[in-house]
């Protein structure tokens, strides 16, 4: 994964070799290669497609370490699979999420460190500590540094992330629009009305999760249709399923602004993509639970910087 090189570089450490294989069944097997007694290990994945396997591989993980008599286990996981599964929307569903954190907390980690969780609720899950941090001020750092803002109004793509965008709002000491919605089913979504004033603005929407592309797509669309004179979208997990490339190269998004949280093949990204990395702000974040220092001081604005 390119992100943890990243961030072994920044350390200045190497990154220490695992074996992994497949059986000819299917099953995972896992082998730490250096001894690991005593240390404090930190695990960099993020567990997207294929999220089974790639869950599978964190859990052995976790156990070969603990067996391992490892120190401190501590998960980076900037994407979280099953996040979007966090309660039950209709009867006979499984509350995934919730399974998942059981499965993490029973496998032996000590500690996890995540980015934008679908829902913030999520942390309360586990009964270990939960590092949850936010994409939205490295937008703000770029935006500001590019000088992005004039003009411009943050837009909410539905009332569910309402939050978020009134937080890169007020950050930017910017207005506020929404975009109201209704799901018709999973990845699909139809746009009714826009809430507040987007004619002639350079319209800032921000997100977590960009899957398939199709409902950003058409909140793009509403904005437009509404006056809006340049889209830029920014998401944390550019997962960019099936022909999300196709949407966004097809659609009238003029800038998508992505982290490198999930690994993205550059087959895969839009022609209007930017990828901002979060190796630094992962860096400092290991370094600091490493020296048991404070977490909360990485994420503050002052004087328009962004001190990381």
């Amino acid at each position: 994964m390119k992100l943890a090189t990243e961030i072994s570089k920044l350390l200045k450490t190497s990154l220490t070799e695992v074996e992994d294989k497949y059986f000819a069944d299917g099953e995972i097997y896992i082998k730490i290669k250096k001894k690991v007694r005593g240390d404090d290990i930190f695990i960099i994945q993020s567990v997207v497609a294929p999220a089974n396997d790639r869950l599978m591989e964190l859990l052995i993980m976790v156990d070969a370490l603990r067996r391992s008599s490892a120190g401190r286990i501590n998960l980076i996981c900037p994407y979280l699979c099953y996040s979007r599964q966090d309660r039950k929307a209709s009867s006979r569903e499984a509350i995934t999420a919730k399974l998942v954190a059981n499965l993490i907390t029973k496998a032996g980690a000590d500690r996890l460190v995540t980015v934008d969780l679908h829902a913030e609720q999520i942390q309360g899950f586990y009964d270990i500590p939960v590092d949850h941090f936010l994409g939205y001020p490295l937008f703000a750092k770029y935006l500001t540094d590019k000088k992005l803002l004039s003009n411009a109004v943050v837009v909410s793509p539905d009332i569910g992330g309402v939050k978020r965008a009134n937080k890169l709002s007020d950050l930017l000491g910017l207005q506020l629009a929404i975009i109201d919605k209704v799901r018709k089913a999973h990845n699909v979504a139809e746009v009714t009305h826009v809430v507040g004033e987007v004619e002639g603005k350079r319209c800032i929407v921000i997100d977590d999760i960009i899957d398939t592309g199709g409902s950003i797509c058409a909140a793009a669309e509403a904005l437009k249709k509404n006056g809006a004179k340049e889209i830029i979208v920014c998401a944390t997990h550019g997962l960019l399923s099936g022909n999300a490339k196709e949407k966004f190269d097809n659609s009238c998004v003029d800038r998508l602004l992505l982290t490198n949280s999930v690994p993205i093949d550059p087959d895969r990204l839009p022609k209007c993509a930017k990828v901002i990395s979060m190796g630094p702000l992962m860096a400092k974040v290991i370094r600091r639970i490493h020296n048991e220092r404070s977490l909360g001081e990485l994420f503050t604005w002052e004087d328009k910087r962004m001190k990381l």
